[in-house]
């Protein structure tokens, strides 16, 4: 029901690029792949950053970071001409991959070795740099979930792919977003036009969630200041239940979201899906300080959820909601009414 849905505190395949390296290949007109040369099992420790395996190959197969040096020693980072012929050796950097999908760039940013990460960026193409590995994941994602800053810096400069998603629907901005890398985010968004950056703002997530859904559900407000200067969507609806970041705060009790949205020019009477607004959900919990900073911000006191119910409704005797509603005693019908103040 429409009401209980007002009350209750909730908690709250192929979008991925060609991560098989063949296409690549075929680009290189490079012979069969040879099988890697390396072995890739190694330290694990530095893996604690990251919410799940980013790679389950290390436990039998690694890349010690001396292998790392070893692959990229000598190789020349000079331009190329268009035309000349890869070398062996360079063919291997481009073509080697685990059975995960991770690439030695994958490997390289997973140990945190920021160094050979930026020499393996100026070496590869875009095209390798957008190659998603089992799990969906990007260079980008995993630099991002490792705060490598300089490491993403470096891949959105050299044009890594902003709008890739994960296994969980999630981009890198997605990443940022949730767990707060305001640094990373600030990359992302740093030289793109707001034109540019709309279709990414617009992604949603396997959950329905776009960046300023998951940087208003972490209270991450530095990120949802850049996401507006962007021009992010202050009223997008989340896909599941139609919520916009602003009932999302509400929920939260987070009255520093709630200001922020509010002064940005989100709207206090956006309904979700169950025709419940921001007031609906403010009175539903009890929260008087936002339900007030609704009310001072227009919010319409009327309307009607699906089940008929008006935010007052929802009010369950509480004195502090009810002072917001005046008139509030006299009722037709059963229905609150609001006199006109003379």
């Amino acid at each position: 029901m429409a009401s209980d849905d007002c009350r209750k505190d909730e908690s709250l395949e192929d979008n991925r690029t060609d991560s098989g390296i063949d296409s690549y290949r075929s680009i290189l007109k490079s012979e069969e792949p040879r099988e890697p040369s390396v072995d890739f099992s190694g330290p694990r420790d530095k893996f604690s950053a990251v919410e799940e395996r980013l790679d389950s190959a290390y436990e039998s197969s690694s890349i010690t970071v001396e292998s790392l040096t070893e692959i990229v020693e000598g190789y020349t980072l000079e331009e190329q001409a268009p035309s000349s012929e890869l070398s062996e050796q360079e063919e291997n950097l481009l073509t080697t991959i685990t059975e995960d999908g991770d690439t030695i760039l994958h490997l390289a940013i997973i140990h945190e070795e920021e160094f050979i990460s930026k020499q393996l960026i100026q070496i590869f193409p875009k095209e390798v740099l957008d190659i998603q590995n089992n799990l969906y994941q990007t260079p980008l994602h995993l630099a991002t979930y490792l705060k490598l800053t300089e490491v993403v810096k470096q891949l959105v400069e050299k044009g890594a792919g902003l709008e890739l998603q994960d296994q969980e629907g999630n981009t890198a901005l997605h990443v940022a977003c949730q767990h707060g890398q305001t640094e990373c985010a600030t990359e992302m968004t740093r030289d793109v036009s707001p034109s540019k950056m709309a279709p990414v703002l617009e992604i949603q997530n396997w959950r329905g969630l776009t960046c300023l859904h998951l940087a208003a559900l972490n209270r991450q407000h530095q990120i949802m200041k850049l996401l507006v200067k962007k021009e992010a969507d202050l009223n997008i609806q989340e896909g599941t239940s139609g919520k916009t970041a602003l009932h999302l705060a509400t929920e939260l009790h987070d009255i520093t979201s709630v200001k922020l949205l509010l002064s940005w020019g989100a709207d206090a009477d956006a309904a979700m899906f169950n025709g419940c607004t921001s007031l609906h959900l403010a009175v539903g919990r009890q929260d008087a300080a936002i339900a007030n900073l609704l009310c001072q911000s227009g919010a319409d006191t009327m309307l009607r959820n699906m089940e008929d119910e008006t935010a007052l409704d929802l009010a369950d005797g509480n004195d502090d909601i009810l002072a917001l509603f005046p008139f509030d005693d006299i009722q037709i019908s059963g229905r609150s009414v609001v006199s006109v103040k003379f």
